[in-house]
């Protein structure tokens, strides 16, 4: 498991979101890769584990496999599962589990990444279960072609990504004889290919399964030549060699005939420095560079004394860290570790959101950890905000402004209003509390200027009072006309201080003024600290949805 192997080089060194400041947040640098986008350049691949069996489930195996669950998936999608000897769930529901050989589970899987942006899979093929004949290999061979059928259907991509870190001999025949010849994969239209080339990664290239650099070179150089273009899966000292040592002598020799690199960052945090340099060295050596990204880890149930909730993922803000770094760098491509990583704590498809959803008789690292409810689809729409940020449909935002739920109605309560657009606050200028105070934009801090008591007054509406000031969010002076300034003043029931709160996708809202009948507008789509807001025709921008969520 990828996992065991941390680098502590980066721990202690995560450049948390919140941290961001508006002026770093200037020097997005220059996107570049050594290639043009493609299959898995210029997009977002998730590493995919489908190694999970059940008993009963007709597979080889037919057993349950890798059971030693950290967080357990949100059920309630499958249309088959099959029952678990855990306890039941805290909602008194039967623990059932769902088997990756079931071509309905994998379907699921898929669709999830169409609706969510994801653009390419990696399906982990581990070196050491494909001897040829034996139970594992086919089990393997079979989930392969579940992917594959699934990809196709879904218009996603995937690629075979070995791993390396149970061994390294039999990769060569393996692609040779099953993966071309006998399962075809790299025939399907769903195959991801870079530079018309079929993709292949190599996981654990310079690490000690690979000791030896002239081994290493000749694993990468093999699968050149047939065509492929190779992604080496790396320690985070790669280029360096310093820190946890986890880089073997030599390879500075192998990196250059590498066509991408993806350091391996599960157990660290995000560093801007070495991240920069990372990139930069692969610009310079005509290399394409892939960031790995992932929500947090957690290794407690499987691995006794390793504490649980070893890397938390603060409810969102520690994965959007990290995108909002690799966004800042300008490095194009991501993957993320991992989609179905159950086992360790890593995974970004839907899972138990609290007790009520997860087995009673053991613990296990459910959504609400970090004192925030989420829902179960929430680091899936993460991922999706920081794809599109990544790609340059969203800008740079430091703060993750992705709804923790989705709600199609409001609950009366106190609220940060964030927008789509800038991922910056609702704020009162100034903390200014008089009538006629202005409102902008500002980076979230948590300050009672920020914060919005939401209530409802009936028929669909609703007043925003300042949670610092006690006065109504309102169109000033009663204007209509779009470019009408929003301000603070006393609620006096006018409908200029009311409001329609209307879901529009992924968990956003338009706020429309009553009376107007416009919408709750950032000033000329601006994203910066201090951006007026106004009233304006709803035309679907960006700067015209808001997250609504929890302070």
């Amino acid at each position: 498991m990828k996992t065991q192997f941390k680098d502590a080089l980066w721990i202690g060194k995560l450049t948390l979101c919140l941290a961001l400041t508006a002026t770093a947040l200037g020097g997005v640098g220059a996107a570049h890769a050594a290639s043009a986008p493609g299959d898995v350049v210029g997009k977002v691949s998730v590493g995919y584990q489908g190694w999970f069996s059940a008993a009963g489930d007709g597979s080889p195996v037919n057993a349950w496999g890798h059971q030693n669950l950290e967080m357990w998936p949100d059920m309630r999608e499958y249309t088959t599962t099959y029952q678990t000897s855990f306890a039941n769930f805290g909602n008194g529901q039967p623990a059932k589990m769902f088997s990756s050989y079931d071509q309905s589970t994998v379907n699921v899987h898929f669709n999830w990444m169409t609706q969510n942006g994801i653009d390419t899979a990696a399906l982990q093929r581990f070196v050491n279960e494909i001897t040829p004949g034996s139970t594992l290999k086919a089990q393997r061979d079979g989930v392969a072609l579940k992917v594959m059928n699934a990809a196709q259907s879904a218009g996603r991509k995937f690629y075979i990504m070995y791993d390396t870190s149970g061994g390294t001999a039999g990769m060569q025949a393996d692609w040779t004889n099953t993966i071309v010849n006998t399962l075809h994969l790299t025939s399907s239209s769903a195959y991801a290919k870079q530079n018309g080339k079929p993709v292949v990664c190599i996981w654990g290239v310079g690490y000690h399964f690979f000791p030896n650099p002239t081994d290493g070179a000749a694993i990468v150089n093999w699968f050149k030549a047939q065509g492929c273009y190779v992604i080496a899966g790396v320690p985070g000292d790669w280029r360096t060699g310093t820190g946890s040592g986890n880089t073997q002598a030599g390879y500075g020799t192998v990196w250059p005939i590498c066509d991408m690199i993806m350091p391996w960052q599960v157990g660290g945090g995000p560093d801007e420095p070495w991240m920069t340099a990372d990139f930069a060295y692969c610009n310079s050596h005509n290399i394409d560079y892939q960031s790995d990204v992932y929500p947090g880890f957690s290794f407690h149930n499987s691995n006794a004394g390793s504490p649980a909730n070893q890397m938390p993922r603060n409810h969102g803000d520690f994965m959007w860290s990290q995108f909002a770094l690799v966004k800042k760098v300008g490095v194009p491509s991501a993957y993320i570790s991992m989609f179905d990583e159950v086992n360790e704590g890593t995974a970004i498809f839907k899972c138990a959101e609290d007790a009520s959803m997860s087995p009673t008789n053991q613990w296990f690292l459910n959504l609400d950890a970090d004192g925030k409810h989420v829902s179960s689809d929430y680091y899936l729409r993460l991922t999706n905000n920081g794809g599109k940020m990544l790609k340059g449909q969203l800008p740079l935002q430091a703060l993750n402004s992705t709804p923790f739920v989705i709600n199609s109605t409001i609950a009366n309560g106190t609220y940060r209003i964030i927008g789509r657009g800038s991922g910056r606050a609702l704020d009162v200028g100034g903390q200014l509390i008089a009538n006629g105070s202005p409102i902008d934009l500002w980076d979230y801090n948590a300050g009672s200027n920020q914060l919005w008591s939401i209530q409802s007054i009936g028929s669909g509406h609703y007043k925003i009072i300042g949670a610092q000031s006690g006065r109504a969010l309102e169109a000033n002076g009663q204007g209509i006309a779009n470019g009408t300034a929003i301000d603070l003043y006393d609620y006096n029931t006018g409908t200029n201080q009311q409001w329609s709160i209307v879901p529009t996708d992924n968990g956003y809202f338009k706020i429309i003024g009553v009376q107007s009948g416009r919408a709750l507008d950032v000033n000329g789509a601006g994203t910066a600290n201090g951006s007026g807001t106004e009233l304006w025709d709803y035309n679907g921008g960006l700067n015209q949805q808001w997250s609504i969520g929890p302070q």
